[in-house]
């Protein structure tokens, strides 16, 4: 047998369409009938906002690709060409999919429980469609900007990912043939128009057909021939020329303005829509082909999550976790107190993630704090973390924050905050040329008797509240001297382009930390060798580096078992004979996201394990700043493994990797029905209960000791 080339583009599958299976995941948890009515609109709708996302960013730079001529292929051997040709059969696949699921399930379903949707406004009952005039009349029509387009009037900018009515009209008088208008559908009414009724039933009709079916009061002077909903995405990836900006926050906002007026890459219309209105919308967005997607039913299934927060169907979702008090941090505790009693580890969104808001919150009250450091990627609408590090400024601390301005889609939002900071008196860095700033890391430098000590927060997920709720993460608390010489020298880097001499504990991309992992993965072929224990768990959202898989590939042949819980993309493929056979890979899929980066090496039975901010890609590792941290107490390393081995367990949210590509729900005919994100919230619920009963019992605090299965 031939030595194997672990990099040949045969053992690689294609990044994009990996994430289109990715999305197929999402909509399977729409279709699952165990899962309660209302979570499955929800998983329905972010298969909407994750594909609106794909193709602003993803497909688009494909179209940029093949616009100007680049054919080199990708990992799995495809051009860019061959990469749309294919998705645009897979994804159109998947919108029909997606309809089928609301049309021929979903809305059958709803109705038997009681709510109604009315599809078109054709289908009103008198009183009803009264109803509906009167509201057109008196909320919707002073909101509205109606637009002709003739000779003196051209064709407006229709906005990126606006829903918009396009209608065909001719004048009352003359015969000067059609003409086209177009008004927006407003975002800032409710998509949701819900009509009087009595008892416990409810009907709804969607803002589109109320404005459709009044639209002859828009243009009074003409017959309307035909109207029909429409929406475009635009190509919405920013390209910033770092090196020539002489401001970044101003590029970025000249930037910004683009994205409404990109080409049109995808126009969705409805079904049955006049091809006279089609035939201009094509000419004047100079869209064609598979880019025009038909659908049948409401356009932009987003709305479904508007949908879900009707009122008197709690029945019919999935009953609300409230995320648990954190044992070594309760409230009203002395934070820097507890973390010198030793590293604490937190698991969000299971446990709270006010402990990471009160640590920049004391340190910008606590006198003997001299200076509060921090990176922040994606934070939330009102951000407690901002409105703290604003304090300390004015407090007289010094302030130093990483506000990186590329976070993709939260660039506007982030500008703001920046602004507010610089305001407020903190000293504000924008990033780095040609690198964002991704990794999670706080530094909190305090004044005490035996000296100044550093508290580090490090973290796999952002500084927001607010996601926090909803994706799964981890973080870590600690004020040992190696961890805290390293934050230092992150931010003098980050700040001052200094480069340390070495690292004590931290690994940093994109210089050092793709040099770690391989050297890792190598170390667990080597042991396998030599005939020792040998294993590596990877729990990532994404894996596409060709490096690290080739290096994986070749651990695997050398008889490294390797299980990996990737939740997106995956590259990589399972059961290659002689390359891929001691490889697992599973994607779970929950009513949390999985967010967490947890990475564990055997290392011949005394296990090493680390949790980081970088996923296994070339972004991450090449072109970011990220950070990878140990985790070196026993008991915390042990909560981790645990995390590890409650994922692999699962058999209820995980989709396992097949050898054809495919991915299937794991076979539960004679296994223990096991759903890892409710363990670990009836873990965090069980835990909170034990630290109440023992305050209650005698009086004082106890911090409980984790309890996990041993291996």
């Amino acid at each position: 047998m031939g030595e194997i080339d672990y990099k040949s583009s045969a053992l690689y599958t294609n990044r994009e369409l990996s994430w289109v299976q990715f999305d197929q995941r999402v909509l399977d948890e729409a279709r699952d009938k165990n899962i309660p009515l209302f979570e499955r609109l929800k998983f329905l709708s972010i298969v909407s906002s994750n594909l609106d996302e794909f193709f602003m960013i993803r497909v688009a730079s494909l179209k940029d690709m093949e616009n100007a001529g680049y054919e080199k292929p990708d990992l799995s051997g495809m051009t860019p060409a061959k990469q749309l040709k294919e998705l645009e059969v897979a994804i159109h696949k998947l919108v029909d999919m997606q309809y089928s699921t609301y049309n021929r399930s979903l809305v059958p379903q709803l109705e038997k429980r009681g709510l109604h949707i009315i599809r078109c406004h054709e289908d009103l009952s008198e009183e009803e469609a009264d109803y509906i005039d009167r509201y057109f009349a008196e909320n919707v029509y002073p909101v509205l900007t109606p637009m002709a387009v003739d000779s003196s009037r051209p064709f407006p900018l229709i906005r990126n990912k606006t829903l918009n009515i396009g209608a065909m009209v001719c004048k009352k008088t003359g015969d000067e043939g059609l003409e086209f208008a177009t008004v927006q559908v407003p975002s800032v009414l409710s998509r949701i128009v819900q009509l009087p009724s009595d008892g416990s039933e409810k009907k709804v009709i969607l803002l589109e057909e109320v404005i459709e079916r009044n639209i002859d009061k828009l243009f009074l002077n003409y017959n309307i021939i035909c109207a029909h909903p429409y929406r475009i995405m635009r190509n919405a990836d920013l390209t910033i020329e770092e090196d020539e900006a002489a401001d970044l926050l101003k590029e970025i906002e000249r930037q910004l303005k683009k994205r409404q007026r990109g080409e049109a890459i995808r126009l969705e219309v409805e079904e049955g829509i006049d091809k006279r209105l089609l035939k201009f919308l094509k000419q004047e967005l100079k869209v064609e082909g598979a880019q025009i997607y038909t659908i049948d039913g409401p356009l932009d299934l987003t709305v479904l999550m508007k949908m879900y927060g009707l009122e008197g169907f709690e029945h019919l979702k999935a009953k609300k976790y409230e995320p648990q008090p954190v044992p070594e941090l309760p409230a009203d505790c002395d934070i820097f107190e507890r973390i010198r009693e030793g590293d604490i580890l937190v698991h969000h969104p299971y446990q709270t993630f006010e402990p990471v808001v009160d640590f920049i919150r004391q340190a910008a009250r606590d006198p003997e704090v001299l200076a509060i450091k921090q990176t922040l990627y994606r934070v939330s609408g009102n951000s407690p973390i901002i409105a703290a590090l604003a304090q300390a400024a004015e407090n007289g601390k010094q302030v130093t924050v990483l506000v990186e301005l590329k976070a993709r889609f939260d660039e506007e939002n982030n500008i703001v905050w920046a602004r507010m900071l610089e305001k407020a008196g903190c000293h504000v860095i924008y990033g780095l040329v040609g690198l964002k700033t991704h990794s999670k890391i706080t530094l909190v430098v305090r004044r005490e008797e035996d000296g100044i000590r550093r508290y580090v927060h490090l973290g796999t997920g952002n500084y927001n509240d607010a996601t926090a709720k909803l994706y799964s993460d981890v973080g870590l608390f600690t004020c040992a001297e190696t961890i805290g010489e390293d934050a230092t020298a992150v931010f003098n880097m980050l700040s001052g382009y200094s480069e340390p001499v070495f690292w004590n504990k931290l690994s940093l991309a994109p210089l050092w930390l793709k040099d770690k992992f391989l050297y890792l993965i190598e170390r667990e072929k080597r042991f396998a060798k030599e005939g020792r224990s040998a294993r590596i768990i990877a729990k990532i959202n994404s894996l596409c580096d060709r490096d690290i898989i080739a290096a994986l590939y070749e651990a695997s042949a050398a008889g490294v078992k390797i299980d990996l819980i990737v939740r997106g993309i995956c590259c990589l493929k399972v059961g290659i004979p002689g390359v891929s056979e001691n490889i697992t890979v599973r994607s779970i899929v929950g009513n949390f996201l999985e967010h967490g980066r947890i990475f564990y090496f055997e290392n011949d039975e005394h296990y090493e394990i680390y949790c980081g901010s970088a996923d296994w890609m070339p972004r991450n590792l090449e072109r970011r700043v990220e950070i990878l941290f140990p985790v070196e107490r026993p008991e915390l390393k042990e909560e981790l493994f645990h995390i590890l081995k409650n994922q692999l367990r699962d058999t209820v949210k995980a989709y396992i990797l097949q050898p054809d590509g495919t991915y299937e729900k794991v076979d539960k005919r004679g296994r223990e029905v096991f759903d890892s994100q409710k363990a670990f919230c009836e873990e965090a619920m069980e835990e909170a209960k034990r630290q109440q009963e023992e305050i209650s019992g005698n009086g004082r605090m106890f911090i409980p000791e984790r309890h996990v299965e041993q291996e």
